[in-house]
C-alpha cells in the first residue's frame, strides 16, 4: 500500500509538473523547433497513431513512454525505416537495443536519423542552382532506464541528445523523458500510462554559416559580420492513456495424476485471442491538443492487427488539422526461430494517412533473444 501511494503521488507530481512546464496556448503554435522529436519511427506504435502510452513495452517505449522498457524479457534489438510523407523523399531510420538488468530493471539505447536526400544548392545570384548539393544531418541519441515493481507499476527516465547541422552551422540540445505505467485487474487487463516528453534545454544555431562579409562604414575594407540566431524551444508533450483487454478462447491446462499438486493442477491460462481497446489524450505545448482511440486484435501472441483514429481538440474549422489527424493501421507477425521459442523475430508495418502527401509508411524488424 505504501509503495502504491508513493507511485500514485509520483504520477500526480508528473502530471502537475507537466501542466506547469507545457502550459500550452494557441499563441505559441508553430514556435518550437526540433520537430523530428515528435516523429515516431517504430511501426507497432505508429499503427496506433502513437497513442499506446499505457501499453507500449520494450524498445518502442523509448519514444512513447519510457516506463514500458522494463517489460522486456531478455534482450531486444530493433531496426526501422520510415518513408515520411510519401512523395516528399524524406526518410527516417532508427536503431535501438535494450537489455534486462536483474529481474525488474532494463536499460536501452536508441539512435534516430533523418534522411532529407540531396538538396540542390541555390544562391541569390544563381537561383537555378550552383551544381552542388547538400544534405542536412539530423540525429538524436537516447539512453533510458526503467524499473518495474511487482509487475504492476513501472517507472522510467530517458536522457536524449539532439543534433541538427549543416556543413557550416549546427545546433545541439538535451531533452529528458519520464513516464509511469500501472497495470491492474483480475487478469492484468486494465492499464494506465502517463508520459512527459521532450523537456529540455533551448537550442540555437551557431557556426560560420551565419557569418558574412560586408564593407566597413568608410568602405575602405571588408569586415566579417556574424548574425545571432534566435533560440527555440523543444516540442514538449504530455500523454495520458488507458487501455482494457478482453480475453477470448482462454484455455486452462490441467495436470494429470493423483499426485499432482494444487499448483500443477491448474496452470496459467493461455489466451489465444485478445481484443485490446485504448484511448489517449495528448497535450502539446506548441500545437493544439489531440485525442483519439484505437484497438488491437492479438491472436496467439503471434499475429496482431491494429487500427486507430486521432483528432485535434479545439479546432474551430478556420485552419487545417494536424498532418497526422485521421486514420492509422498496421500489422505484426512475431515467430520463434528456435525450438524452445525463447528467441523470436517480429516484422511490423504501419500506415498513417496524411493531408497533404500520400501517407507515411513504417517498417520495423525486431529480434528478441
Amino acid at each position: 500500500m505504501k509503495l502504491f501511494r508513493n507511485i500514485t503521488l509520483s504520477a500526480a507530481l508528473l502530471v502537475f509538473t507537466a501542466s506547469m512546464v507545457i502550459a500550452g496556448n494557441p499563441d505559441r503554435q508553430g514556435e518550437a523547433g526540433a520537430a523530428e522529436l515528435l516523429l515516431n519511427p517504430w511501426a507497432r506504435s505508429a499503427g496506433l497513431h502513437s497513442m499506446n502510452t499505457s501499453t507500449v513495452s520494450g524498445l518502442e517505449s523509448m519514444r512513447m513512454n519510457i516506463a514500458g522498457l522494463s517489460r522486456i524479457v531478455g534482450k531486444e534489438l530493433i531496426l526501422a525505416n520510415t518513408r515520411l510523407y510519401e512523395g516528399s523523399d524524406v526518410k527516417m531510420n532508427a536503431l535501438a537495443f535494450g537489455n534486462k538488468m536483474g529481474s525488474n530493471g532494463a536499460f536501452g539505447i536508441t539512435l534516430t536519423t533523418m534522411d532529407f536526400g540531396d538538396i540542390p544548392i541555390t544562391t541569390v545570384s544563381r537561383p537555378e542552382g550552383t551544381g552542388g548539393e547538400f544534405s542536412p544531418s539530423f540525429f538524436n541519441i537516447g539512453l533510458g532506464y526503467s524499473y518495474m515493481y511487482d509487475n504492476k507499476i513501472s517507472v522510467g527516465v530517458l536522457v536524449r541528445g539532439i543534433s541538427e547541422s549543416l556543413s557550416d552551422v549546427s545546433a545541439f540540445g538535451f531533452a529528458i523523458d519520464a513516464g509511469v505505467q500501472y497495470v491492474t485487474g483480475d487478469d492484468d487487463n486494465f492499464r494506465l500510462g502517463i508520459s512527459l516528453r521532450n523537456i529540455g534545454s533551448p537550442m540555437k544555431f551557431e557556426g560560420q554559416g551565419l557569418a558574412y562579409t560586408a564593407p566597413s562604414r568608410d568602405g575602405e575594407y571588408n569586415i566579417t559580420v556574424t548574425q545571432r540566431s534566435q533560440q527555440y524551444e523543444l516540442p514538449s508533450v504530455l500523454n495520458i492513456g488507458a487501455s482494457y483487454d478482453f480475453y477470448f478462447r482462454t484455455n486452462s491446462i490441467a495436470a494429470i495424476g493423483e499426485d499432482a499438486s494444487d499448483e500443477e493442477m491448474v496452470k496459467p491460462k493461455s489466451r489465444d485471442l485478445i481484443l485490446r481497446v485504448l484511448g489517449n489524450f495528448t497535450s502539446n505545448a506548441f500545437s493544439r491538443d489531440q485525442i483519439g482511440g484505437g484497438a488491437e486484435l492479438i491472436f496467439n501472441q503471434m499475429f496482431i492487427l491494429r487500427a486507430a483514429y486521432k483528432k485535434e481538440v479545439g479546432n474551430t474549422g478556420f485552419s487545417k488539422d494536424n498532418l497526422y489527424s485521421g486514420l492509422a493501421a498496421g500489422a505484426s507477425v512475431e515467430l520463434p526461430f528456435n525450438q524452445v521459442g525463447s528467441n523470436r523475430i517480429g516484422i511490423d508495418y504501419a500506415y498513417r494517412a496524411t493531408n497533404p502527401f500520400r501517407g507515411t509508411h513504417n517498417f520495423s524488424i525486431r529480434l528478441l533473444f
